[in-house]
């Protein structure tokens, strides 16, 4: 007799959505994926590749016994629970007594987006200080571009644009990585708003579009003084600006250092073009919607201040339906206090993982520990990556498969998906909080997270304050959020919008830097001013509908990768021929796709491609530093094909 079950639960994936989730489970396995329709957001539907999640929870190829290779090369086997633990605890003591802390590694990203995972965090802080990441792959650039603008990086009410006569979306492919947006837009423009996408890839976003602006890769910030440009020389700037914006007559000046042609030549569009995106912005409110990709490049937070500082003298802050909206605070309301915030252990950039852990010194870096994180595959230069954590004395990765960074472990623990988790999820993509309740049970000898390191905790003779279940875990993280009237009753009843966001931000003109006022970007680097020598191709692995991040289906990561180009881009060759695509850094085999809708200087490939197999678009990446924040810079490799 078929038993069918549905539990409701959050997405904690590295999406900016967070959805609620209705599990269908039948004979205790997990057979659908729906959205909640009482989700304020989700609103009933959710993405492919959530809604393919259940074949990646009932795999095969799911791992649920600890894997330990014995010697250096060897192949993995089987071992206890109790051996593994024991033995990464004796590896973290050894290597403490004999060289410091520091010489372990702690390295956790976005695999999951729980908030529980930070207890973890403080686990290690509590062991060392370890030494850490710094920065953030991801939206370093962004989130240091608006701290420094405005002293924080937050977003007004997710639906505010619904105020906005033009909405301008600088960069971002709402059909995959907003998906959310996207009946929104629909009906924010059929109640007569104008939606402006600027893009330098064509995607499925151009179709809602009223208009569709495909610059120059990297060239948005020159659109962006453009305008500036346009608004002060038709006073169309807000007369209160200088009330509220510091360096205002240096900005001007700035946006008139080049005629409103030269801005539009560097850019690589019309004066024309750069005049109707002018009128169009200056037809307010005017809300930015910024993607994440403009600020993955080297120039990547002044470009993100170049935005901002066009919201802010167009009279576009603080108001309805205006804005720079890049983030949304998602860890705001919980409680960290029981975190140390003034220790400062030893960091490596985040982009430069590898190169980092192979450089360190007094002391080297003897030990590693991942979880949450795939690195191998997501971060720039795979191979050093890859390197680096072969050559360590002991790599421990704590993954529910064998992935790229796994395969190259001395030790892989099995652990939950987030269907078997017990969490707290925030979105920086709004400012719904939710809870994460495990609909469930793990796979026979399958521990979470947050067992594994209440286990070492014992061990390791920091159990005290740390080792209490998930349940008091989440008491303490909510100790905040009962401070305003919210407790966990109220989760249990359904979806929480933070008491701590602001329906518009900046409402007061008041902002959080040294004067109260907006910090306009005065400088901008001669690369961003000038129009390039040469044109090249530029690698861009973007997101894609069909994987969340490199947690792709089975048997999906064999064969070359497709590369997606302008014909004009490979003259010598034919749709789908083989061909290899070379930068500084790698050379890899790829099925080449012509598509003329796109940037003859634009390669288009899938974001996080497995190593192994060979499809890896970030072994072709340099792994350099964006401007400000320590974001990768993953979008400013050249490339060839032959």
């Amino acid at each position: 007799m078929q038993n069918t079950i549905k539990k409701k639960t959050a997405c904690p994936r590295d999406c900016p959505d967070a959805c609620g989730l209705i599990v269908t489970i039948e004979n205790g396995q997990v057979v659908r994926l729906q959205g909640d329709p009482d989700h304020p957001i989700t609103q009933g539907f959710i993405c492919q590749r959530t809604s393919r999640f259940p074949d990646r929870q009932n795999s095969p190829s799911r791992l649920n016994r600890p894997l330990l290779r014995r010697h250096k090369g060897g192949e993995f086997e089987e071992i206890t629970w109790t051996e593994a633990l024991d033995l990464v605890a004796q590896k973290m003591l050894q290597f403490r007594e004999e060289s410091g802390a520091e010489s372990i590694v702690h390295y956790r990203c976005g695999g999951s987006l729980g908030i529980m995972k930070h207890v973890g965090d403080y686990f290690f802080e509590k062991f060392g200080p370890v030494t850490v990441k710094s920065g953030d792959v991801c939206s370093g650039a962004g989130e240091a571009a608006q701290i420094a603008d405005f002293g924080e990086f937050d977003s007004s009410d997710y639906f505010d644009f619904h105020h906005s006569k033009t909405i301008f979306l600088w960069g971002k492919n709402v059909f995959v990585s907003s998906v959310h947006l996207i009946p929104e837009l629909k009906k924010a423009r059929a109640n007569g708003a104008k939606i402006v996408l600027i893009d330098p890839v064509h995607h499925q976003t151009v179709s809602i579009a009223d208009i569709y602006v495909q610059p120059r890769p990297g060239s948005d910030s020159a659109i962006a003084m453009g305008i500036a440009h346009w608004l002060f020389a038709n006073n169309r700037e807000d007369t209160a600006a200088s009330e509220y914006c510091d360096h205002l007559e240096q900005f001007r000046e700035l946006a008139f250092s080049k005629s409103l042609a030269e801005w539009a030549a560097i850019a690589d569009i019309s004066p024309e073009t750069l005049v109707q995106l002018a009128t169009a912005y200056a037809d307010g409110p005017t809300c930015s919607m910024i993607g994440w990709g403009l600020q993955r490049r080297r120039h990547g937070a002044a470009t993100i201040r170049t935005i901002d500082a066009l919201a802010a003298v167009s009279g576009n802050l603080g108001i309805a339906g205006g804005g720079a909206s890049f983030y949304f605070v998602r860890r705001g309301a919980f409680d960290f206090s029981f975190s140390d915030a003034s220790l400062k252990p030893r960091s490596i950039p985040e982009p430069q993982l590898g190169a980092g852990i192979l450089a360190a010194k007094d002391p080297a870096i003897r030990m590693v520990y991942i979880w949450g994180a795939n690195p191998v595959a997501m971060l720039p230069d795979s191979e050093t990556v890859a390197q680096s954590l072969r050559s360590r004395e002991f790599t421990v990765v704590v993954d529910p498969f064998l992935t790229d960074s796994a395969r190259c472990a001395d030790l892989v623990l099995p652990t939950t998906t987030f269907l078997e988790e017990d969490d707290f999820i925030g979105s920086y993509g709004h400012h719904y909080l939710a809870e994460l309740k495990p609909v469930v049970a793990p796979p026979e000898g399958v521990l979470s997270d947050h067992e594994i390191f209440r286990e070492l905790s014992r061990r390791l003779g920091i159990a005290e304050g740390f080792d209490v279940d998930a349940a008091e875990w989440k008491g303490r993280l909510l100790n905040k959020l009962k401070a305003a009237g919210v407790n966990q009753a109220d989760f249990a009843k359904g979806y929480v919008k933070s008491p701590f966001a602001a329906d518009v931000l900046f409402a007061n003109r008041k902002f959080n830097t040294p004067s109260g006022k907006v910090n306009l970007i005065h400088q901008l680097d001669v690369q961003l001013m000038q129009v390039p020598q040469k044109s090249e191709l530029k690698v861009t692995a973007v997101s894609t509908g069909k994987s969340q991040a490199s947690q792709w289906p089975d048997g999906t990561q064999e064969g070359p990768t497709d590369a997606v180009v302008h014909p004009s881009a490979a003259p010598n060759h034919n749709d789908g021929d083989i061909a290899t695509i070379t930068t500084g850094k790698a050379s890899m085999q790829v099925r080449l796709s012509f598509n003329s809708n796109q940037r003859p200087d634009v390669l288009l490939m899938e974001k996080g491609g497995w190593h192994l197999s060979g499809r890896s678009a970030n072994s072709l990446i340099e792994a350099e530093l964006t401007d400000d924040g320590e974001c990768a810079v993953y979008y400013d490799t050249s490339a060839t094909i032959s």
